[in-house]
């Protein structure tokens, strides 16, 4: 692809035009994608519009910009996310009727974890995990529980380059977090992303016991039953496991 004349590539300026809308923002004004994506709005207007032309974006009335459909059929029609979550509903919606809490399928990407799918409990503490949301590693227990099982050059790599921008972690800390998982099987964090909450995790496996996703609840502190809890999901992550084999 060609570069501008600031050294970004085609790649680059559309990526950037994607990657604009945040989190819970459906559309945005074409100035304002501009501006996000740090582009003229000249060329974030042809752009934009040869975009539209394909139906990855929308010109919606009063020069809006919004995400088109054809971007979300693209990603649902040939995403590996699809086979993770196809495996993963029915195991979870288990966890959900049985324990009645709320149950997260996550993902590593690089130092945080993606969340795919989530089912919640109406009435229950705040789930702060969203599908398509983020959350750093050593913040979650889904995190900790995929980070756990990584082969030992994997987390020294991410524990060398490990920074809480917040402070409050260290990495003797979450040495000490990922260690624990490792011998347990599953990670446990209490009151780090709400400290009314309990997170609960353990890794999926695929056949060549290499972790895909991770399967965790979020509970009430005062509802925290590990000897309960654990072997659901130690189950749920089997069974998603096998259907993973089966789908490949």
């Amino acid at each position: 692809m060609a570069n501008s004349t600031s050294g970004d590539s085609v790649v680059d300026r559309i990526v950037r035009i994607l990657e604009a809308f945040p989190e819970g923002v459906s559309s945005l004004p074409l100035a304002e994608v501009a501006a996000r994506a740090d582009l003229p709005l000249t060329s974030a207007h042809r752009l934009v519009r040869q975009l539209a032309e394909h139906r990855l974006l929308e010109q919606a009335p009063g020069g809006t910009v919004q995400l088109g459909l054809r971007l979300w059929e693209l990603v649902n029609r040939n995403s590996p996310i699809l086979v993770l979550r196809q495996a993963a509903l029915p195991f979870m919606d288990d966890i959900h009727q049985v324990l009645n809490q709320n149950v997260n399928l996550a993902v590593l990407q690089g130092d945080d974890v993606l969340f795919v799918e989530r089912f919640s409990r109406r009435g229950s503490v705040a789930n702060r995990a969203k599908v398509a949301g983020r959350m750093p590693v050593h913040v979650s227990s889904a995190g900790v529980a995929l980070m756990s099982a990584q082969p030992q050059h994997v987390q020294a790599e991410y524990l060398a380059r490990f920074r809480d921008p917040t402070g409050k972690a260290t990495v003797d800390h979450v040495r000490h977090l990922l260690a624990a998982a490792s011998t347990q099987g599953y990670a446990e964090l209490a009151g780090v992303v709400d400290p009314d909450t309990w997170g609960i995790a353990v890794p999926v496996l695929d056949a060549k016991r290499r972790p895909v996703a991770a399967v965790g609840v979020v509970v009430p502190l005062a509802e925290v039953r590990i000897p309960q809890i654990v072997p659901a999901l130690k189950t749920a992550a089997r069974g998603i496991s096998r259907q993973l084999v089966q789908a490949e």
